[in-house]
């Protein structure tokens, strides 16, 4: 059965999944931040040497914790669509070293990538105009390729893809949907900022003062309802736009 792409039906699937298992998905948010936390604090704690050597390692070890999160999380996701009416293991959301590995060499390469664009500018400084249009032009570039690439974690995860083979994939079911995955992308913002401005807006009327404790609740709280939210929202676009490149049913349940 034909199934073409649909924004407005991704929004949907989008808040059945969510309804039905945003406890989960909390609570797994609550435990990344606490994992994230305890990391920086034992960083802090066991800090020895501000050498490059050191910085490097500690910065990957980071990178790597982050990594298993991000991508358990998908994985967490993923689960509970596929699995919505059946138990599930933990070993069966955790990711492996190899996924993670690939996770980190994708966001080295755009690293590289927006690297390069700000060395390029250095060399243009002594031409301000141009460096503006070359700025124009190379936010456009890393904008459009973010749009293209947005799922190549999904590919990863779910196929268990090798990094540049997941960028390829992503750019493949994207080709045919790029203002429709566009859309998608501005839905996100729109929620992202939206959720912020209300949580922001109510802690106004108790005006705290600047770097409170409040301030930090309010973004945990924030985060633990956007990250969960944003990304079912990216999952679901992801396997939507997977089956309706491959032109089969796609097995998401739709329930009231």
């Amino acid at each position: 059965m034909y199934h073409p792409f649909s924004v407005s039906e991704t929004i949907k699937t989008s808040w059945n999944v969510l309804r039905s298992n945003f406890a989960i998905l909390a609570i797994y948010s609550v435990i990344s931040l606490v994992v994230i936390g305890f990391t920086e604090f034992i960083n802090s704690f066991v800090f020895i040497e501000d050498t490059i050597g050191y910085n490097l390692i500690v910065y990957f070890i980071q990178l790597l914790v982050q990594s298993y999160l991000a991508l358990s999380f998908y994985k967490l996701i993923l689960t509970l669509m596929d699995k919505q009416y059946y138990e599930f293991e933990f070993r069966e959301i955790w990711p492996s070293f190899r996924m993670a590995f690939r996770f980190i060499m994708i966001g080295l390469s755009y690293s590289l990538l927006v690297g390069t664009f700000l060395f390029i500018n250095l060399l243009l400084r002594d031409w301000p105009t141009i460096v503006k249009i070359a700025k124009f032009l190379e936010g456009l570039s890393i904008g459009y390729l973010l749009i293209r690439s947005i799922f190549c974690v999904c590919f990863v995860v779910d196929e268990d893809s090798h990094a540049y083979e997941a960028l390829l994939q992503s750019f493949l079911i994207t080709k045919d949907h790029f203002f429709k995955t566009l859309s998608v992308v501005l839905i996100i913002l729109a929620f992202m900022v939206a959720t912020l401005l209300i949580i922001l807006t109510f802690i106004g009327l108790y005006q705290p003062e600047e770097d409170s404790f409040i301030f930090k609740l309010a973004f945990y709280f924030w985060f633990v309802i956007a990250f969960p939210t944003v990304q079912v929202l990216v999952m679901v676009t992801y396997r939507k736009l997977v089956y309706a490149h491959q032109d089969i049913d796609d097995g998401i349940a739709e329930t009231d």
